[in-house]
């Protein structure tokens, strides 16, 4: 797990608690900012996998 993951993660973790408090207060805005940044966060931890595979691809015995 590297950084991208972590932040990846708090992202979609913000991006949660965002859009439930934007539904429980009826604030569109607030709900709106919370799939963004839960969208955020997926597109980070899509860095982050694609990092790793790069990385074990590195590190792959050559045939």
């Amino acid at each position: 797990m590297d950084k991208e993951h972590i932040k990846g993660a708090a992202d979609k973790a913000k991006g949660a608690v965002k859009d439930a408090f934007g539904k429980m207060t009826d604030d569109k805005q607030m709900q709106v900012e919370g799939k963004f940044d839960k969208a955020k966060g997926a597109a980070r931890e899509a860095v982050g996998d694609a990092k790793d595979a790069a990385r074990r691809s590195e590190q792959a015995p050559k045939r």
